[in-house]
């Protein structure tokens, strides 16, 4: 087994929301007790509806946020009790979601890949110069595009530039939120394809961030699917997609064509409602007051996330689903 790059263990993160002078504050539950072990060369796709918490756990996986409790491990170190955050800072990188906001329009190109190397390394001009050409071509781009500005360029090879950066100070981790949703179909697959190579020759893990079903199925060895901040069902890409058993995840194949599966209840299977507000979650299952499988089981005790089938499944009724 590869070495773990990243262990998640019960993160969770919990804002205070002002009611006012006279009321104390509400507790927002972006994330609760969220757990993985991320593996080197290995791909953790994350998933679910807007507002379910997956920024809020990139934020805290790139240590840009403190969990409110939990463990976070990364390269072996335990960050909550690290001292040197910078040096574990280097070890994590982002990729964010739109390439045409992501890049300073008055700086070039090389500028912006050689900015991580001034910051945190004791590299020569020269150096520096040499490693950012080094690194635009390992991202299909050319080295006289080192002294061009970002507006010179397309959405998809802007992209390129800010995995390039990310690469620049060699990460263990890439965080990649939505990387590749802003752009055409038609280039979302060269960016797709360029990570993939790039995981494979580097050796990245990679903890991606998305709602396209279509484009995890594509890059993802494994997938947590998360509601209203916690996870329902979780294991790897060929379990999840093959049969998807929570009802949520089934909800959520069947909105995206072609990946309902053969026979599979998701096809069949509509929400209604809107995702509850996490400053007042249902008091037992997250999913219960829009689950058409709910029983009173289901609204008054939270279940808990347990192996079954050969994936973790937060649900009382997975044996019920499972023999349909």
């Amino acid at each position: 087994m590869s070495e773990a790059v990243l262990i998640a263990e019960q993160l969770r993160q919990i804002y205070p929301i002002s009611r006012g002078l006279l009321r104390a504050p509400a507790q927002l539950q972006a994330v609760n007790g969220i757990s993985f072990t991320l593996q080197a060369g290995k791909t953790l796709a994350v998933v679910g509806e807007s507002g379910c918490g997956k920024s809020t756990l990139a934020r805290m996986v790139s240590l840009i946020e403190k969990p409110s409790s939990g463990e976070l491990t990364l390269g072996g170190v335990n960050v909550l009790q690290a001292h040197d955050k910078k040096a574990l800072r280097q070890k994590v990188q982002l990729v964010f979601q739109n390439p045409y906001g992501s890049l300073n329009p008055r700086k070039r190109i090389g500028q912006i890949l050689e900015a991580p190397l001034e910051i945190n390394t004791d590299l020569s001009a020269e150096q520096r110069a040499e490693k950012a050409k080094a690194m635009l071509a390992q991202v299909g781009l050319r080295t006289e595009h080192y002294e061009r500005y970002p507006h010179m360029f397309s959405g998809g090879q802007r992209q390129r530039i800010a995995i390039a950066r990310a690469l620049m100070l060699n990460p263990l981790l890439v965080v990649a939120d939505e990387p590749v949703s802003a752009l055409d179909v038609s280039v979302q697959a060269q960016v797709l394809n360029l990570l993939a190579d790039l995981q494979r020759d580097l050796g990245l893990a990679y903890l991606f961030i998305s709602h396209d079903l279509g484009v995890v199925r594509h890059i993802a060895h494994d997938v947590l699917v998360m509601y209203l901040g916690c996870t329902v069902e979780q294991g790897d890409k060929e379990t999840i997609f093959g049969r998807p058993l929570h009802p949520y995840t089934q909800a959520l194949l069947a909105s995206t064509p072609g990946l309902a599966g053969s026979g599979s209840q998701a096809r069949r299977m509509v929400l209604n409602g809107e995702l509850p507000s996490p400053l007042n979650p249902p008091k037992g299952c997250v999913f219960s007051t829009r689950c058409p499988h709910a029983v009173a089981h289901c609204h008054a005790e939270r279940p808990p996330l347990l192996d079954w089938m050969g994936r973790k499944l937060a649900c009382f009724e997975a044996e019920q689903l499972a023999a349909r």
